[in-house]
């Protein structure tokens, strides 16, 4: 039941058709007996300043999920912003202070890094590369530097928004390989895709999965299925997999945290989640 004194997290980002937060935090607000509720907000990218602005204004607004198209934009748009969220250039996570100014923080990376060794893959030392370089690419591959990979290959369609990513990786991982450049998956133990292919049916796979090893891990960013064409076809080869939705059961508990509410486990989320496709 919402009442005068729920507290409200907005969900912005745009389409909102493959929003899953919102299926898995309002079950839990209603067992914990939490008086908050997630809402999502469609927002295009054009709009987003102003809606941020708008937002702030709101009195009974704890804060915001972020998801695409504006983790990266978020960063130029508030007023301060976790270490995590900075190394990234992007943020998914923002609290609304007293003042009216926001703080931002970034939860993607953990969330799927957690989710990957979880499932026992070993992540220190290993080869990894990461398609998409925006907002929760630089965010997996920064938590994937802080974990100890040996080496990180970026790719994105904008050559310049992976050159970026590799310098600041390398300026606080200066002993980390950081190439650019290639989207070949061969020879790399973790292949994950972080851009949006595989949100709409008949989007060409980010990887030419015949090239990946068979005993590579593949990961997922996109939430409109469970198993998307790329995980299906990486499965078939007999590679392990880890399905977008992971990695948001995986970071909601810093979210929670984040917001000053009740924390759960990932356990306890899945209980209660009413994810649908």
């Amino acid at each position: 039941m919402i009442s005068g004194r729920t507290q409200l997290v907005a969900h912005l980002g745009y389409p909102t058709e493959a929003f899953k937060a919102p299926m898995i935090y309002n079950p839990w607000f209603e067992r914990a007996g939490v008086d908050a509720v997630v809402v999502p907000i469609g927002v295009r990218a054009d709009d987003f300043a102003r809606m941020l602005d708008a937002l702030a204004r709101v009195t009974n607004l704890r804060g915001a999920l972020v998801t695409m198209p504006h983790k990266v934009q978020t960063m130029a748009l508030v007023a301060d912003a976790s270490p995590t969220a900075r190394i990234a250039g992007a943020a998914n996570a923002l609290l609304l202070r007293a003042d009216g100014t926001w703080r931002a923080d970034q939860f993607d990376g953990a969330g799927f890094v957690r989710g990957v060794e979880r499932k026992g893959k070993k992540v220190a030392g290993i080869r990894a590369i990461v398609s998409g370089a925006g907002g929760v690419g630089s965010a997996i591959a920064a938590s994937l530097a802080a974990a100890g990979v040996a080496e990180l290959m970026l790719y994105d369609r904008d050559a310049k928004a992976a050159d970026a990513l590799r310098g600041r990786l390398v300026e606080h991982y200066p002993k980390l390989v950081v190439r650019t450049g290639s989207s070949d998956p061969a020879g790399f133990d973790l292949v994950v895709n972080a851009t949006p292919l595989g949100m709409r049916p008949g989007d060409p796979l980010p990887f030419d999965v015949e090239r990946i090893a068979t005993q590579a891990f593949v990961g997922e960013v996109v939430m409109a299925s469970e198993i998307t064409p790329l995980l299906a076809a990486a499965r078939a080869r007999g590679c392990a997999i880890q399905p977008g939705t992971d990695m948001l059961f995986e970071m909601i508990p810093a979210y929670l945290e984040f917001f000053g509410f009740p924390t759960a486990t990932p356990e306890q989320l899945r209980e209660v989640a009413q994810i649908r496709y």
